[in-house]
């Protein structure tokens, strides 16, 4: 079974040459949304106010989710989500979740050097039924169907790092609008998202000036 991390993952590159389809910075903001996601749909996390707290501590027997959750458990304070989005994204973590789906055979993982200097990866698909039934559980959702918390997530996720409207092309936005509407998580991702965007263009006024 896929996480919402991974189901990201697969939604945000193309299938056949495995070119990821949106910015680093953005995908990665997604992933680490996603894995508060998940904790929160399994019921190990939940929003109080405006800070994540921890319900129950119990292991879920993923690396990835159970460091997570052991992380916001021990730390001194509560923080908001965006917070904890700000902290958990990386690049090691798109890695390491792209390393897992192709050691579990879901992806290829190929290398290269652009120029024979500059490196380069592509994740083309190895098993395309596993992107398929998410692709058939999100559309299922955006044409209409009642939607689970699962999949609430993960299209708020998607919606929040843009990479809904170039997994699914010709949406209904304000189907995803209505969808997504209140679900704290996707919220956090467009809030660490737009601060990002904020200082990056703070540094290029400062520069230029």
């Amino acid at each position: 079974m896929t996480i919402i991390a991974e189901e990201v993952l697969l939604l945000s590159y193309e299938e056949t040459e495995g070119k990821q389809l949106v910015s680093s910075a953005h995908l990665e903001s997604a992933l680490g949304g996603a894995l508060l996601a998940e904790l929160a749909v399994n019921g190990r996390i939940a929003l109080d106010g405006k800070k994540v707290v921890v319900k129950d501590a119990t292991p879920l027997g993923n690396d990835e989710l159970d460091a997570v959750l052991a992380r916001i458990a021990e730390d001194s304070k509560q923080r908001k989500p965006e917070s904890w989005v700000y902290r958990l994204q990386s690049g090691k973590l798109r890695k390491r979740l792209l390393a897992g789906l192709a050691e579990r055979g879901v992806l290829s993982e190929n290398h290269r050097k652009i120029l024979g200097i500059f490196p380069s990866s592509r994740y083309p698909e190895r098993d395309a039924s596993v992107e398929q039934k998410i692709r058939e559980r999100v559309q299922s959702v955006l044409d209409g169907a009642g939607p689970d918390e699962r999949t609430t997530m993960l299209i708020a996720v998607l919606r929040a790092a843009k990479i809904d409207r170039k997994a699914f092309p010709g949406l209904d936005k304000q189907r995803v609008k209505e969808i997504t509407k209140g679900v704290w998580v996707g919220e956090a991702v467009a809030k660490h998202i737009a601060s990002m965007n904020a200082a990056s263009a703070g540094g290029a006024i400062a520069a230029a000036s």
